[in-house]
């Protein structure tokens, strides 16, 4: 554990409580400092939700240290029970909690209440955010979860969606559409929606549909062990992979694959006219593994993007990720330092970035577009339309996703171009104010300005070739501007002028 301005994953307790917020009828008890309060604001404020997590906190403070903490996790217990009545509980330690080993699990099974306690032993110092959610959700599954008799129908149940989750909210409608149009039925969705009776339920089901691998794996691979449910490898995200999962799940129903593609336009879209000028644009993709690996699949074969980095911030998924990157013929990224991240995009300069909220942050630093395609996310990135990230719908949310901040960038590059024409100009007012009045006075540019040195001062843009530089479409500025100072500074030239800018663009252009 280190100290960072940003991270890409909370702790452990982080990740259950996103379970035991997603799901209803279960109540959380977590032993934990004063300060540790502030994850219970996540839930209401970055995914506006209409209610708070189901979390009782101990919140002992520094004078507590001292005296009993156990006994003050045991009345936070009690309360929390009389309070809530719950149908389960699970009960674990925060990071600092952690440290003082009072052993909430042991504490709480000895207490008599009449409900299933689940103990979590979660180890803050060694594990993160989505190990949490994962292994919260495994041991619920593992302690409710028993063989009962099938549904009639064939059904299937939908694991891994949690809380805080990018898109899950959408994307369980969109896959529930696509496995009702081939007759299968939604048996649980869990954990998000769930209750521990609905838990209970989950062998009924004829096999699972593994949604989110980061959140669901560890108990879709549990109730593949003890209840006999298969469970589908194939994550539904863009086209070719929505139509490899339902040839999957024909596979394992024997029912036919009813792939309706008449809501569709990604691949009309992606082959238009208008969209032609993306082809072959350089992109880099960080985020979660599964939606970073399904992102470099998409913009590979689907846009029509070159992939000139891939990488991912939970070392659970580095494996399968460093396989796919080799495919690519690239080395995977794994780090959750953002800065290193940050680092790695400098160096490779590319025309387009798909993130999370911290590579949205990185882009606008570097002047390089962004659209988000992964958790952790801002308040922005919860909509109150429908946004499905999964299924064909979902593909054309991705479009629109990916393109609009390029498109958004072609109008800023014509700006640029047409920056001393009478109606673009600086200076001139808004046209939907009404004519083109200058809406201030500016300063005369006829005026030589001094040349303005750069940061490292070891060579000095001149006014003509900065001017020039802007001429530039400002996805690949920062890229024409590090060439040709690393030009310059290879020939000797401490002052950049336009001759330098265009023989340091002849000289990598051979």
């Amino acid at each position: 554990m280190k100290l960072t301005v940003w991270t890409y994953e909370g702790p452990p307790h982080v990740g259950a409580m996103r379970v035991a917020t997603g799901m209803t009828g279960l109540h959380y008890v977590l032993h934990a400092p004063q300060g540790d309060t502030y994850a219970d604001l996540l839930f209401t404020m970055i995914e506006r939700r209409d209610h708070r997590p189901p979390v009782t906190f101990t919140t002992f403070q520094a004078r507590d240290l001292g005296s009993d903490t156990a006994n003050l996790f045991k009345t936070s217990c009690k309360e929390a029970y009389e309070r809530f009545k719950p149908q389960a509980m699970i009960v674990g330690s925060s990071c600092t909690a952690e440290l003082i080993q009072d052993d909430p699990g042991g504490l709480a099974e000895n207490m008599g209440l009449d409900v299933p306690i689940i103990p979590l032993e979660l180890p803050s110092y060694q594990r993160k955010e989505n190990f949490g959610a994962d292994e919260t959700f495994f041991q619920i599954v593992r302690h409710l979860a028993k063989p009962c008799e099938k549904t009639k129908q064939i059904s299937c149940n939908l694991i891994g969606p949690t809380a805080l989750g990018f898109r899950h909210r959408d994307d369980i409608e969109e896959i529930s559409g696509l496995l009702s149009d081939m007759g299968v039925s939604i048996n649980v969705v869990a954990p998000m929606g769930s209750s521990p009776e609905d838990i209970q339920k989950l062998g009924s089901a004829h096999f699972n549909v593994l949604m989110y691998p980061e959140t669901g794996e560890s108990a879709a691979r549990w109730m593949e062990r003890e209840l006999g449910l298969p469970f589908t490898k194939s994550i539904p995200i863009g086209v070719g992979a929505t139509r490899d999962f339902l040839n999957e799940v024909s596979q394992i129903t024997g029912l036919d694959a009813v792939v309706d593609e008449s809501r569709l336009r990604l691949p009309w879209y992606s082959a238009s006219v208008d969209s032609t000028y993306l082809t072959g644009k350089r992109v880099f993709i960080f985020g979660d593994g599964t939606h970073a690996m399904a992102a470099a699949r998409i913009a590979r074969d689907e846009m029509g993007f070159e992939v000139v980095g891939l990488g991912c911030y939970n070392r659970e998924m580095a494996r399968p990720l460093r396989g796919l990157a080799k495919s690519f013929g690239l080395t995977a990224l794994i780090t959750d330092d953002y800065l290193e991240v940050e680092k790695h995009i400098a160096e490779l300069a590319p025309e387009m970035i798909l993130g999370t909220q911290m590579e949205r942050h990185i882009g606008k630093r570097l002047g390089i577009p962004c659209a988000v395609i992964s958790a952790p996310v801002h308040v922005q990135d919860f909509p109150a339309r429908y946004s499905p990230q999964m299924g064909f719908e979902g593909a054309n949310v991705i479009f629109d996703t990916w393109v609009h901040p390029l498109v958004m960038g072609l109008e800023e590059h014509l700006l640029h171009m047409f920056r001393d024409d009478f109606e673009f100009n600086d200076a001139a007012g808004p046209s939907h104010h009404g004519g083109h009045a200058p809406s201030q006075s500016r300063p005369d540019n006829s005026i030589e300005k001094e040349p303005t040195p750069i940061k490292n001062g070891d060579v000095i843009w001149l006014l003509d070739a900065e001017k020039e530089l802007k001429k530039i479409p400002f996805f690949v500025r920062g890229k024409a501007r590090r060439n040709t100072e690393t030009y310059a500074a290879q020939k000797g030239v401490s002052q950049i002028s336009i001759e330098t800018l265009y023989e340091a663009k002849a000289h990598y252009a051979q």
